[in-house]
This record gives structure tokens, C-alpha cells and sequence, in this order.
């Protein structure tokens, strides 16, 4: 049997010290510690996937909390069970000691208990993600009744924009002079006169 561990950080300029100082506590050997610096939605991950392709059955997998694995709980079942049920290798998260499939008898009864404890998690994390959206969905009705405009302000036209817009899509005048003439952004007047060109009144 070999014992793995995994450690991954959202962003390059985050650290991994936390979880390999961790890791040697359980004495893992640091060849044996795989690690990546990419967000958590997906398990699109270099490490990761050489982890997958070295860990074999009856090896142990180490991971600080279950979101060093994934954000996505949907995923991170997915994975746990490919890990657990197809390699047959055991997983041990130090932060939830509960989620540990190993067993010194019949490591089905760790292996059951665990299952149990990431569904509940999961559920939890599914819930607080529609409480938020809710929330949000409650805050963002309330502003609306209140009067509260989203999205990017917009800006006060010159007051001759679209006799301006006119002459430079007729090409009476030139792009340097309709944006002295407006003393617009370039970006700006840009957007503006394609939003004029496909709906003159709405300017």
C-alpha cells in the first residue's frame, strides 16, 4: 500500500504550506504529494490526472478538506466514487475525519459511512446554493422596486450625438473628427453609434 496526498490553491500566487505541512504530519512522503494551483470547478487539473493514472488499489488518498478536491459537489462525488469504487483506492480527509473509508476490519462499513457523510454535504452545499440564489433574487426584486438601476450607467450624451453619429455614418466626417466633435472615448462613441444604428431612439 502507498499513501498519496493532494493539495490544490484557487490562484498561482496562493500557497500550499497549510496543507503539505499537514500532509507531513501524516508522515507522507513529499514524492508522493501531488498539488495544483487551479480553481476547483472541474477536475481538469495536471496533478490531479497524474495522481489518477498513479494511485492503484488499496493505496490511501490524503486531502486536507473536500474542497482542496473540488467546489463542485456533484463532481467531487463523482471523482470520489471513481477513486474509491473503480481504482479501489481509500480516501481520508483530515478536516472531516468521518470521511475516511478505511476500516480495520471491513473497510465497507468506512467506506458506507463516508458515502453517507459527502451526500450530506452535498445536499447541504445544494441548499445553500439555492438559499443564496433566492436571496439574491429577493434583494435584486426589492432594488427594482425601489427604483435601483443595474448594469452600467449610462453616460450623458452630447447633445448634438446623433447629428454627429449622422454625419460619420454618411461618412460626411471622419473617425478623429466625430470624437473631437463628441470628446468621447473612443470605446464609448464606438458602442453608442452601433447601439444608434440599431435603434436611433432609443439614443
Amino acid at each position: 500500500m502507498s499513501c498519496y496526498a493532494y493539495a490544490r490553491v484557487s490562484s498561482k500566487d496562493q500557497n500550499l504550506e497549510r496543507q503539505l505541512a499537514a500532509f507531513a504530519d501524516c508522515g507522507v512522503a513529499i514524492d508522493k504529494i501531488y498539488c495544483d494551483k487551479q480553481s476547483g470547478k472541474d477536475f481538469e487539473r495536471t496533478s490531479y490526472k497524474k495522481l489518477l493514472r498513479t494511485i492503484r488499489a488499496g493505496d490511501l488518498l490524503i486531502i486536507k478538506s473536500i474542497d482542496r478536491l473540488g467546489r463542485n459537489y456533484d463532481a467531487v462525488i463523482e471523482e470520489w466514487g471513481r477513486i474509491t469504487k473503480i481504482i479501489h483506492a481509500d480516501i481520508f480527509v483530515l478536516d472531516i475525519p468521518l470521511l475516511d473509508t478505511r476500516c480495520s476490519e471491513n473497510n465497507l462499513i468506512g467506506k458506507f459511512i463516508s458515502d453517507i457523510v459527502l451526500q450530506l454535504l452535498s445536499f447541504v452545499a445544494e441548499n445553500e446554493r439555492e438559499n443564496i440564489r433566492h436571496r439574491q433574487a429577493e434583494g435584486i426584486k426589492l432594488a427594482l422596486e425601489k427604483g435601483v438601476k443595474f448594469g452600467r450607467p449610462r453616460i450623458q450624451l452630447p447633445p448634438d450625438f446623433k447629428s454627429i453619429a449622422d454625419l460619420y455614418l454618411s461618412k460626411q466626417i471622419g473617425y478623429a473628427e466625430a470624437l473631437s466633435l463628441t470628446a468621447m472615448r473612443p470605446t464609448t462613441f464606438y458602442r453608442y453609434v452601433k447601439e444608434f444604428t440599431k435603434n436611433p431612439r432609443a439614443i
